[in-house]
């Protein structure tokens, strides 16, 4: 499902973007796919995806934390 504008990858908090930029590029970096900033059209899909996938799980382990009251701030 898309937006009125037709992007899906919209950025719900504006401020986060930069964060979640970088947030990106740490994650490419600890699995190996060579992100850089930019065009990135030369991935895989496959790549692509693992880089999304591993976000979505560190961004859930986080919120699960939290919620939990186990969070290490």
């Amino acid at each position: 499902m898309s937006n009125s504008n037709g992007s899906s990858n919209r950025v719900e908090v504006p401020q986060a973007k930069d964060a979640l930029n970088k947030f990106k590029m740490e994650v490419a970096q600890e699995i190996g796919v060579n992100l850089k900033e930019g065009y990135n059209g030369d991935l895989t899909s496959a790549q692509a995806g693992s880089v999304g996938g591993e976000m979505v799980r560190k961004m859930i382990k986080r919120q699960e934390e939290q919620m939990s009251g186990q969070a290490n701030s």
